[in-house]
């Protein structure tokens, strides 16, 4: 099972990546060196979307689909979600 996620930094701004462990990778963006380059500067990270797939080919489509959207199309998946 793969998790394509959404966090919100601390600066407002989005960040979306895929994971297996999303309780551990939610924890590694906020607390270890092992988070990204991008959040690691922006602490700390909120989990703001997730959804669940199959496999990580799927997972990786739909997050490059999503890494192309604008901030206000984000927002709006984000919402919708919710």
């Amino acid at each position: 099972m793969y998790y394509l996620y959404i966090l919100k930094c601390a600066d407002k701004t989005l960040y979306t990546g895929i994971t297996t462990d999303l309780k551990r990778r939610i924890f590694e963006h906020n607390n270890t060196k092992l988070g990204s380059k991008y959040t690691s500067s922006r602490r700390p990270v909120k989990i703001v979307y997730f959804r669940k797939y199959k496999n990580r080919s799927l997972a990786s489509i739909d997050e490059a689909r999503i890494k192309k959207l604008t901030r206000k199309e984000k927002t709006k998946l984000i919402n919708k979600k919710l």
